[in-house]
């Protein structure tokens, strides 16, 4: 009886308050609820300024019928008799709560991002879980705004897209603490994933219509799958060190990257590979486990028809793990590698020779805002990609002549800033040396703090979980 009292009564306040003028709403809501209406729409309207959309500030209205008024009846399922679709209704609105939270906050805050490679190592080991910090760069305002916030463009398990396609809105980013300098750590969407083939992206589907022709790319479904278009922010996420600026002309000699002429500081722990020739002892998996190389970069060489050469090791390397190599008595050869004339036709431009490699390239003008660059025949082929794929123009070449939205073109005005990324291990490392330039509206953050790191070569309660790497900074590079 007496819990049938308290529901009556709570049933009885709550259809009070869900009536009456706009007056004697307000004057009924508790001091606690115009407390927590006055802290949500203060970080509401600090979040409006900063967008710089005074519009959004009709948002206020809603919050208040959320927090005082009540003229929506937010709530009214918790009147509800006890029963499923009172427990369903609860279950969803802590979802939308949740989901909505968990929205802004990567949207605006930051985001964690799995290293998926060893591109980085030793700065990023794979299986590192960073947070990605926003909020330094300033965050991107979403160009694809209805999207799920949990996936970046594939749903699990349903295997299909996790973005409506429009609208789409124009490239903005709100105000940061800084621009992206020099030797960051570099989280951004991949520049050649704007189109992909479904069921084989990697290598991506330029490299694929260079070595296949893009008719077999796309006539073999069986294997390629559909060839769709993704918007910039619903594109893979890479994580790289940007080496070159804006306006900056980048060279890069014998596996050193020279800006402006000046070479530039080497991560700590670069990496090269090496072959290393022993006289027949097997490099032990004790000396694998305290250099930390991976299982998956125990590599042996291969002969001319593929077959394992024994006693040759092919292995990234730093310097301290080079060092270490050189002291053991029953390795005969160190020797580093050389890229092959394959290397030379798959570097960006892919498909065109201008006689680099990823160990030699360059010299190369990095697009900057508001700069003009005089366009060539030559040269075209450097910066198509910026004109017609990232800044959205019609280019064409009739003849010994440019075209550019249909008028012949001499010189071109860049739109965007854009930045050279590589990855510290040089030699295994698919970066700008392959598909170019990173146009501004692509950067998304740039990493702050290790999370949590798993090692896949070991089980999760032995060795598994590298417990040194926790809450550690990840660029230590960065002074």
């Amino acid at each position: 009886m007496a819990n049938d009292k308290v529901k009556n009564k709570e049933k009885e306040e709550e259809y009070v308050r869900q009536t009456g003028s706009l007056k004697e709403r307000l004057g009924r809501v508790k001091k606690t609820r115009w407390a927590r209406f006055g802290v949500v729409a203060l970080i509401y309207v600090l979040w409006t300024a900063w967008v710089g959309n005074p519009l959004l500030l009709l948002g206020l209205i809603l919050l208040a019928d959320i927090y005082l008024t009540q003229f929506i009846p937010w709530g009214a399922w918790k009147g509800w008799k006890k029963g499923p679709l009172r427990t369903l209704m609860s279950w969803v609105d802590a979802i939308a709560y949740a989901l909505v939270l968990v929205y802004f906050l990567f949207l605006f805050l930051g985001q964690n991002y799995q290293i998926p490679s060893s591109s980085l190592e030793k700065s990023l080991l794979t299986g590192d879980f960073l947070w990605v910090n926003k909020v330094t760069y300033g965050p991107r305002v979403p160009q694809t705004p209805l999207h799920f916030p949990l996936a970046q463009n594939t749903l699990p398990f349903f295997n299909c897209k996790s973005y409506i396609e429009h609208p789409q809105l124009d490239y903005h980013r709100l105000k940061g603490l800084r621009n992206v300098e020099r030797m960051d750590i570099v989280v951004f969407n991949f520049p050649a994933g704007d189109t992909v083939a479904v069921k084989e992206p990697n290598p991506d589907y330029y490299t694929s219509c260079y070595h296949y022709g893009r008719s077999a790319v796309w006539a073999n479904k069986d294997r390629f799958g559909e060839i769709i278009y993704r918007p910039v922010d619903r594109r893979d996420n890479y994580v790289k060190r940007c080496l070159g600026l804006p306006g900056e002309t980048l060279q890069i000699k014998d596996g050193i990257v020279y800006v402006n002429g000046k070479a530039v500081p080497q991560p700590k722990n670069v990496q090269y590979r090496y072959y290393i020739v022993t006289d027949g002892t097997p490099i032990s998996e004790e000396l694998f486990e305290d250099l930390g190389i991976s299982v998956e970069d125990r590599n042996h060489a291969l002969d001319m028809y593929g077959q394992i050469i024994p006693n040759v090791y092919v292995l990234p390397l730093t310097a301290e793990m080079l060092k270490e190599f050189r002291t053991k008595s029953w390795i005969t050869q160190i020797q580093q590698l050389q890229p092959d004339e394959e290397d030379t036709m798959l570097t960006y431009p892919v498909g065109v020779d201008y006689g680099w490699d990823h160990a030699n390239y360059g010299p190369i003008w990095i697009p900057k805002k508001g700069a003009k660059i005089d366009l060539t025949l030559q040269n075209l082929p450097l910066y198509e990609r910026c004109i017609k794929n990232y800044e959205g123009n019609q280019l064409e070449v009739k003849g010994n002549q440019i075209l550019i939205n249909g008028q012949p073109a001499t010189s071109y005005t860049f739109k965007m800033d854009y930045y050279w990324m590589q990855g510290d291990n040089r030699d295994n490392s698919l970066d700008s040396r392959y598909w170019g330039f990173v146009p501004e509206d692509h950067i998304v953050g740039t990493p702050s703090i290790i999370l949590i790191s798993f090692d896949k070569d070991h089980r999760l309660f032995n060795g598994g979980i590298r417990w040194n790497r926790i809450f550690k900074m990840p660029n230590p590079d960065k002074k």
